[in-house]
């Protein structure tokens, strides 16, 4: 931001792209939720404005990028680093489920690194708030699990 020279990430999403794929009221309740939220692993959302043609969500700056690329650089993790990882996840989604919000797409690639670091949750487009379990099929259908598709039996040789 300018005026505190605080440095800060632009999500910049098109207007006629969420009509078009019918996702304005997941915009919504990302902002809704994504806000609301205050943890050092999840990514924080300062705010949002918008012009007559895109929607601008002011985001906490990840200096490390997507947790995929640095997979992809790295090749594999080391076994200290992968657990500090899962531990970080583990915490943020503890804290997620506390307060009643389910993020339901997980994965590397909406998972950022921090500039010391740190593990950042981040996209909850998908989210929701609720008491209740969902049964709702959603996120990415390559890291759904095998038991939430319509999985037959499989034949062991």
């Amino acid at each position: 931001m300018k005026q505190s020279n605080h440095i800060v990430a632009l999500k910049v999403l098109f207007k006629s792209q969420l009509q078009q794929s019918q996702v304005e009221h997941q915009l919504r309740r990302e902002v809704e939720i994504q806000s609301h939220l205050r943890h050092p692993n999840i990514l924080r959302l300062y705010g949002y404005f918008y012009d007559q043609k895109r929607v601008y969500l002011i985001l906490e700056y990840a200096a490390r990028g997507e947790l995929y690329k640095e997979l992809q650089r790295c090749k594999f993790f080391s076994e200290r680093r992968a657990a500090t990882y899962v531990a970080s996840l583990a915490r943020a989604l503890i804290y997620c489920h506390g307060k009643h919000v389910i993020h339901r797409d997980i994965k590397p690639e909406n998972v950022l690194i921090g500039a010391q670091g740190e593990l950042k949750v981040a996209d909850f487009g998908w989210s929701v708030h609720t008491f209740n379990r969902r049964r709702t099929m959603c996120g990415t259908l390559d890291y759904l699990p095998p038991e939430m598709g319509n999985v037959g039996t499989l034949e062991m040789n």
